[in-house]
């Protein structure tokens, strides 16, 4: 490695720098060489894909900017920056919120009105206009969408995001790249190197192989894993199928060549130099391929996005990675991790707040804070309402049949209820990749139309401000849909556009609603409740540093419709308190009884009123209502 760090090293380096570099690359370049070997095997093609590494990882950091640099200093000097009590995450479709990056950068008064730390613009690279996935097709890694801007106006509003408090957050899609990336057009060409980047095969024996294990993803738009490579450029039929997990034109990358790996490492150091904080680790379980398993999950995946982690603590230390995991509740946990993804999307709580608004019932939700909320020292979730994808019912069956519930009967109540096919559903949702076959179905919709605003539900915006309380308050980093925050409802319009109306996530994400932006004052309307109700819960989670951080105490209310937890934490004087978190997702008042509360203080305050309440009384908890009340054991 000495002669390819050598070679990378440029005049201009100064030898206090290049010494700083070489502290950190002798730190933890034997991390990411054990995990390249353990991946790789030990051969010389190994050992120099390694050096070639090395060598890529040096003139990175050479590239990244003074500013970048006194930020990896910052963070390696406060490594849980991202749990803190103010950290707050926002979500957008940068062409739909504020129409392109120069609209964004208007818009940072107000996310830093909101109180925003930390924002992610949906998938914003170069991809095909039709065949996009909504950007999660990508053409090139380092090229901007024309609609949008170009990279140097990223690369300054990283900056002036990150002058304001605000960490970037992108998506690095690193499973596929779009048909129309230059690696893919290459490979239809025939170039070896390139068809090597790809899973390939010259006709259906392989493949059928691998499907007899691998589970369909998107049967409705081809079925099994594997699509027809298109004629070469020339015309030639060539009879090729290639891995397609998700969309025909979203073709699986093939880590199992080194040479990927290095050229995806070298895709994420550039978006690193660009600003970027927090990289969203796209669809993380399926990188791995090996034949006769479900390729999902597989011990390499987990050892590949490690060494990713390692090669970034090497060249951009301030970035850190979230990984997105649907997959079985006991899967997503084995992600997260400080020397894999030090975030995660918490896709389980998510699911189980809608599970509990439609029945009235908090108990799945108060056994997965019970039993699948700790994390690893280091970490922390993102816990969020809904994400701009669909509700994908995640609960472990063995979790639900606990409690006398039956998995598959169950889910098939909660995909009716949210479409508005049961009896007396405030819920205005719409199914996606609905397969009456397997009976799986997933749900999209805005948090209001879910919540039944869209209805005219009387409970509609106090179960919009409830969703949110939970992720605000259960620890880790919350965030936002943006525009959920003034109760923005369904976009029915998906529908009457082309590129759009196959696919029923574009329902839930609508344009920018100005309409209720304007409203957000005025709490005669619907927006104006839910802005001022989450600006108060926001203000009051900032003031209260006992909801910083992932640790959380479960505590049993003795009530099913009541969901209720401790975050334990310190005042001033370093003497112990400790938040009592106290939900009811029911349509009627609860009372916690005085029993229950008998080994907790005569008194407590409540940090959301600011008063005093006696709990040798018991505590009443309004329909919807929550109780955040801080006592001093």
């Amino acid at each position: 490695m000495t002669a390819a760090l050598a070679a990378a090293r440029r005049p201009e380096t100064t030898d206090v720098e290049w010494c700083s570099f070489l502290e950190r690359f002798d730190r933890e370049f034997p991390r990411l060489e054990r995990l390249f070997v353990e991946v790789y095997g030990e051969s010389s093609r190994t050992r120099r894909e390694l050096a070639a590494l090395a060598g890529q990882l040096a003139s990175s950091w050479q590239d990244r900017p003074e500013p970048l640099r006194g930020l990896d200093a910052e963070r390696e000097a406060d490594p849980q920056w991202f749990q803190s009590n103010r950290m707050l995450g926002g979500v957008v479709y940068v062409d739909r919120y504020a129409g392109d990056l120069e609209g964004v950068r208007a818009r940072i008064p107000y996310l830093r009105e909101l109180g925003l730390t930390y924002l992610h613009l949906m998938p914003l690279f170069e991809a095909p206009e039709e065949s996009s996935d909504g950007g999660y097709a990508v053409s090139s890694y380092r090229a901007v969408n024309p609609a949008l801007g170009d990279m140097e106006q990223l690369t300054a509003l990283a900056d002036e995001l990150r002058e304001n408090g605000i960490a970037l957050v992108v998506d690095f899609i690193f499973n596929h790249t779009s048909d129309e990336h230059a690696w893919a057009r290459r490979a239809l060409a025939g170039e070896k190197e390139f068809e090597d980047y790809y899973w390939v095969f010259p006709d259906r024996t392989m493949p059928d192989a691998y499907e007899r294990t691998v589970r369909e993803i998107f049967p409705d738009d081809h079925p099994g894993s594997f699509v027809p490579m298109p004629d070469s450029p020339d015309g030639t039929r060539t009879g090729r199928w290639i891995w397609a997990t998700f969309h025909t034109f979203q073709w699986d990358l093939k880590y199992s060549n080194p040479a990927v790996f290095r050229a995806m490492a070298g895709e994420m150091l550039f978006l690193a130099n660009r600003g970027v904080s927090v990289l969203r680790m796209d669809a993380v379980a399926f990188i791995w391929k090996r034949l006769g398993t479900a390729c999902e999950s597989l011990r390499e995946a987990h050892l590949l996005i490690q060494a990713f982690n390692a090669a970034l603590r090497i060249a951009a230390p301030a970035v850190i990675f979230k990984s997105e995991a649907i997959v079985h509740p006991d899967e997503v946990v084995q992600y997260i991790s400080p020397d894999e993804c030090q975030i995660s999307y918490n896709p389980l709580q998510m699911a189980l707040i809608w599970n509990s608004l439609a029945t009235r019932d908090g108990r799945l939700l108060q056994q997965a804070l019970e039993r699948r909320h700790a994390l690893p020292p280091g970490t922390a979730w993102v816990n969020y309402v809904r994400s701009h994808d669909d509700i994908g019912w995640t609960f472990a069956d063995e979790d639900a049949a606990e409690l006398g519930i039956d998995g598959f009967d169950h889910r098939r109540f909660l995909n009716a209820f949210y479409v508005d096919r049961f009896p007396g559903s405030f819920a205005r949702g719409v199914p996606f990749q609905d397969n009456p076959r397997t009976g799986d179905c997933r749900i999209a919709g805005t948090t209001a139309s879910l919540a039944g605003v869209e209805a005219g539900d009387p409970g509609g915006v106090d179960r919009v401000l409830l969703a949110h309380s939970i992720i605000l308050s259960t620890g880790g980093l919350p965030l936002l849909y943006l525009g959920d925050e003034v109760g923005q409802l369904n976009d029915y319009g998906y529908l009457d556009d082309p590129a759009t109306a196959g696919d029923s996530r574009w329902v839930n994400r609508p344009w920018y609603p100005a309409d209720r932006y304007a409203q957000r004052d005025d709490p005669a309307t619907d927006a104006g409740r839910v802005f001022a109700g989450l600006r108060h819960l926001l203000d009051v989670r900032r003031a209260t540093p006992e909801l910083a951080g992932n640790m959380l105490i479960p505590f049993d209310a003795k009530n099913p419709h009541l969901v209720a937890y401790q975050r334990p934490g310190h005042d001033d004087d370093g003497r112990p308190t400790l938040v009592l978190c106290v939900a009811n997702v029911s349509d009627h008042p609860q009372v916690v009884d005085p029993w229950t509360l008998s080994g907790m203080p005569e008194h407590a305050e409540d940090v959301l009123t600011g008063g005093t309440r006696s709990l040798r009384e018991g505590l009443p908890v309004p329909a919807h209502g929550v109780r955040w009340l801080r006592v001093r054991p």
